[in-house]
């Protein structure tokens, strides 16, 4: 079970590692509450992606990377180590904010940012709720014996919908799937990542919100 990284081309996906759609629920202005499974996508055990926007048969690959697609240089385990990190102390949890991971999905906005409810009484449930719906995993909590408090997702993918403002968000990574970026090379497993699929990341293969800059649609 893995996502290969193919150089100018696709992620491949082995290991028979299901495929969802999943579209946000409005809380309030443009800030979404939780994910919701819309769809299940019927796939064999290995299957590649799309990941330079271009695909007209999206989320899957069709080759279109081969025209227009020159990706940039992948970022290494080395360089996702280094990226700067800030701790948050709270009442009840502290806060790992990993900044430059960051997908622009606007959990963290909820009742006035994750930030400030770290100080507020009563609102572990709501701090939790926000940081497991933080797909990038930029938001890591920890409670105060230094352990980390994570969501218990099984390894599957998720194709991410942002129907609050109305475009497509990037490919949702769950319960530690390896990604390898370079032959035998593998980025450090995680919980929860998030994967650019429109082709213009700065930070790829990880998303960095550039899709809602570029108003990016999967039609």
């Amino acid at each position: 079970m893995k996502i290969k990284i193919v150089p100018n081309g696709p992620y491949l996906v082995s290991g028979n590692i299901p495929l969802y759609k999943e579209t946000n629920e409005k809380y309030k202005m443009s800030i979404p509450l939780k994910w919701i499974k819309v769809k299940k996508y019927e796939t064999k055990e290995n299957y590649a992606l799309c990941r330079c926007g271009l695909s007209k048969n999206k989320p899957f690959c069709d080759g279109s990377h081969r025209n227009d697609f020159k990706d940039d240089k992948l970022i290494t385990k080395e360089d996702l180590d280094d990226l700067e990190a800030v701790k948050y102390e709270g009442l009840d949890y502290d806060l790992l904010d990993i900044k430059p991971l960051c997908s622009s999905a606007r959990f963290c906005l909820r009742d006035g940012g994750i930030w400030k409810l770290l100080n507020k009484e009563g609102k572990e449930e709501t701090i939790k709720e926000i940081a497991f719906n933080c797909p990038s995993g930029r938001l890591v909590i920890f409670d105060k014996n230094g352990s980390e408090i994570e969501s218990d997702f099984e390894p599957e993918i998720s194709i991410l919908e942002d129907t609050v403002i109305g475009l497509s968000g990037p490919i949702w990574v769950k319960g530690g799937v390896p990604i390898e970026y370079e032959e035998n090379k593998f980025y450090k497993i995680r919980n929860r990542v998030t994967l650019c699929r429109c082709g213009l990341s700065k930070n790829k293969p990880f998303c960095d919100g550039t899709h809602v800059k570029a108003k990016f649609k999967d039609e």
